[in-house]
């Protein structure tokens, strides 16, 4: 965990609810502390960013398709959806680039960030090219260290030079904004919170984006499909 990371907790444990901020029980309950005290379990964080994001996606895509309303076309569309869930695919992440808990929620930020600015709806074409993005921005921010981007492609199943452009575009669409206040960071961790309240997660068949690695599974044999745009 960093020192950006080591600061947040020393901001939300001196801040109430009432104020609008994450108080340190909440905190620890989405398992943001667990790295500093040695425990190596995943995060209750994943759970609840993964339920929102699949839930988001899923309340999207019905819109989309009982609407007339079209969904602007990005080079964080691919052709045809991942295999793998949105769980799935978070826990990977989580596992193989060793970011801090915070990185997920700081992600989850830029992701909103930028689909605010883009107006660009979250669906199962684009969310796993967002999240593998956003959190790789997220940890260059956060973290003291982190891997380079090509490892980090390695992750989440594109390629480098891929990775490259879609840093740059999610950089453009956030116009650079990648500092977080404590409010903010607070906010969305009850947001992330109330999550656990909304019934059980609902993970959809969406298919899977496979890596070719060492580490992989038997069935990791092909990567991410392409694009639309590029």
């Amino acid at each position: 965990m960093g020192l950006n990371s080591m600061q947040f907790i020393s901001d939300m444990e001196t801040l109430s609810p009432d104020s609008g901020s994450m108080d340190s029980d909440i905190y620890r309950t989405l398992g943001l502390e667990e790295l500093r005290k040695g425990v190596f379990r995943s995060p209750r964080v994943l759970m609840l960013l993964s339920s929102l994001l699949d839930r988001s996606v899923q309340k999207n895509e019905m819109l989309l398709e009982t609407t007339q309303i079209k969904d602007v076309v990005t080079i964080f569309h691919g052709l045809r959806p991942p295999t793998v869930s949105i769980r799935n695919y978070v826990d990977r992440i989580f596992k193989y680039s060793a970011c801090s808990p915070s990185c997920f929620v700081v992600a989850h930020i830029y992701m909103d960030r930028f689909l605010q600015q883009t107006d660009i709806h979250l669906t199962a074409l684009n969310v796993h090219r967002l999240l593998i993005t956003s959190v790789m921005i997220a940890a260059k921010f956060v973290d003291d260290a982190f891997f380079n981007n090509a490892y980090y492609a390695k992750v989440g199943g594109v390629s480098t030079e891929e990775l490259n452009r879609l840093e740059v575009k999610f950089l453009f669409g956030i116009d650079f904004r990648l500092q977080v206040n404590v409010n903010t960071f607070g906010k969305h961790c009850y947001e992330l919170e109330k999550e656990s309240a909304g019934g059980l997660q609902i993970e959809r068949p969406i298919q899977a984006c496979r890596i070719k690695e060492n580490w992989s599974s038997k069935d990791d044999s092909t990567a991410c499909s392409s694009t639309i745009a590029r």
